[in-house]
Order: structure tokens, then C-alpha cells, then sequence
């Protein structure tokens, strides 16, 4: 069980206003293991670029192989790292929780209701994920609300005391920031376009 199968649940299974984005979630979940990496010494920051340092004992194929992407681009900044590594993360982890839409997306109007939640395929490991989140564990909550999912006592959580942590959570949320730019940029580019052609 990992920080990464812990947000996916809590990105299907908490109250949110808009559904989740794939590439917010994407992001997320690459952030949500390195932070497992480095705490499991797997991994160690030099200033903000991941250096592997060990190879990890997990047991779990899709942390292995977020170690074994550490140190490929020399140099790579922790937020380098989770554009590279969060690209088609979040299929991934929701195909493992039989949620996989095959990228299909609910109109953000619609938003979502309990009964097309699909429930993870381990009990016991949602049991341990909603412990977590209710809990209001900092780094899982701090993943969260980089996707807009806002725990209920968010208020009261305080920020990681590893300032390692810390700045792989402030990467995370720089780059759902600059995702959202980017789809605000391309949202402006093809309204232009679609008016130019209205106007021929």
C-alpha cells in the first residue's frame, strides 16, 4: 500500500465540487511516490533534484519502477521529474482500482454521484487509504488539495515538518498550476480559431 494508491482512492471515493483532472491527477501520483521513495531512502534530494540512492523494497512494481525513472536525466529538477513520470500515471493507478474510463470524462457539469464511484478492488487497502485521509494525514491531504480535493479540516493540518516533503509538495502544486495555464492558453487558442472560422 502507498501514498499513490492512497490519493487514487481518496480521488474516487471524497466529496469534490468538479471531478478530478487526469493530468492534476497524473502529477499528484507521481509526487505521491517520490515522496515514498524518500522516505523510504530509496531516493534523496541534492537542493531539488532527485538522486537515487538504493534500490527500493517494496514489493510494489509501480514504486520500482518510479525508482528505476530517478536519475535517468541528469541533473532533472523534482518538478521535471513529475511531468516526466506523471505522463499517463493516472490511468494507470485507476485502471488498478478498476476505475479506468479509457480517458473518457464526465462533463464537469454533471459531477459526480456516489453510485458511479467504483469501489476499489481491495477492501482492506481503501480501508487504510479513508483511515489516512480522515485522519487528515499532511502529505496525503497536501497531494489532495493540489488537485482540489479539500479535506474537511484542512484548517487544522499542518504542513510536513521534512522540509524534503515539503518542497516535493510545492513542486506538485507548481506544476498543477502550470497544467491548468497551459489548458486555460489552449482553451483561448481554439475559441480564437473557432471564431475566425465563424467569421469566414
Amino acid at each position: 500500500m502507498t501514498t499513490a494508491q492512497d490519493l487514487t482512492i481518496v480521488s474516487l471515493e471524497a466529496p469534490t465540487e468538479y471531478p478530478v483532472e487526469r493530468g492534476d491527477l497524473s502529477l499528484a501520483l507521481a509526487g505521491a511516490e517520490l515522496i515514498d521513495l524518500l522516505e523510504g531512502g530509496a531516493v534523496a534530494l541534492d537542493g531539488l533534484v532527485p538522486r537515487p540512492v538504493a534500490p527500493p523494497e517494496t514489493g510494489d512494481a509501480r514504486l520500482e519502477a518510479a525508482a528505476a525513472e530517478v536519475g535517468r536525466a541528469p541533473d532533472e529538477s523534482v518538478e521535471e521529474w513529475l511531468w516526466r513520470r506523471g505522463r499517463g500515471l493516472a490511468a494507470e493507478y485507476l485502471a488498478a482500482e478498476g476505475a479506468d474510463d479509457g480517458g473518457r470524462k464526465r462533463p464537469r457539469w454533471l459531477g459526480r454521484r456516489d453510485t458511479e464511484r467504483p469501489a476499489p478492488s481491495d477492501p482492506q487497502t481503501r480501508r487504510r487509504a479513508t483511515q489516512r485521509w480522515e485522519s487528515g494525514d499532511p502529505v496525503l491531504a497536501g497531494l489532495a488539495a493540489a488537485v482540489g480535493i479539500h479535506h474537511e479540516s484542512a484548517d487544522r493540518i499542518e504542513d510536513p515538518a521534512d522540509d524534503r516533503i515539503a518542497a516535493v509538495l510545492a513542486a506538485v502544486n507548481d506544476a498543477v498550476v502550470e497544467l491548468a495555464a497551459i489548458r486555460q492558453r489552449r482553451d483561448i487558442e481554439d475559441a480564437a480559431f473557432d471564431n475566425i472560422w465563424r467569421g469566414l
